[in-house]
């Protein structure tokens, strides 16, 4: 005998599949490994004799009057690090120095990374760019872009 199964309010059944998509997309490509993301197939990439892509973890979300950025840059320094906007993008770069000289015939295994890395995250509408606030310590970079007041306009429909 079949049970009858609880009904749920249709705003939580209907979803944007290309949200969820780009979701899922977003996430599968950005899975957290010790504070920084590594590109599909890492270990595959490393055993080939190719490094893997530096891609900080990030976080954005809205806090109060401002979009707030956080990204997890360990081992940077602030002056190798590079914030910009381009076209609606945050584009945060940067360069990460091994301080040391590696000769990989030696090594067994090789995953600590150094190199230059960029990270673009596109900003939503209604920000005030030009007034963009940036901070770095203990290898956590803060980003707060101030939000504009948005104009509501009532148009007169004839």
């Amino acid at each position: 005998m079949a049970t009858p199964r609880e009904s749920m309010p249709m705003s939580s059944t209907v979803t944007n599949p290309f949200r969820e998509m780009e979701r899922w997309f977003e996430e599968s490509l950005n899975r957290p490994f010790f504070g920084m993301n590594w590109v599909p197939f890492r270990n595959l990439i490393n055993d080939l004799g190719n490094s893997g892509e530096l891609m900080p973890a990030v976080d954005m979300f809205e806090e109060g009057e401002h979009l707030v950025v956080k990204a997890e840059l360990p081992g940077i320094s602030r002056e190798d690090l590079n914030l910009r906007i381009v076209d609606g993008n945050l584009i945060i770069s940067g360069e990460k120095g091994s301080g040391e000289t590696v000769e990989r015939s030696n090594y067994l295994r090789l995953e600590r990374h150094h190199g230059s890395f960029t990270r673009t995250l596109r900003l939503p509408d209604g920000l005030d760019t030009e007034h963009i606030r940036a901070s770095f310590r203990d290898g956590i970079l803060d980003v707060r872009i101030p939000k504009t007041e948005s104009t509501v306009r009532q148009i007169a429909v004839e």
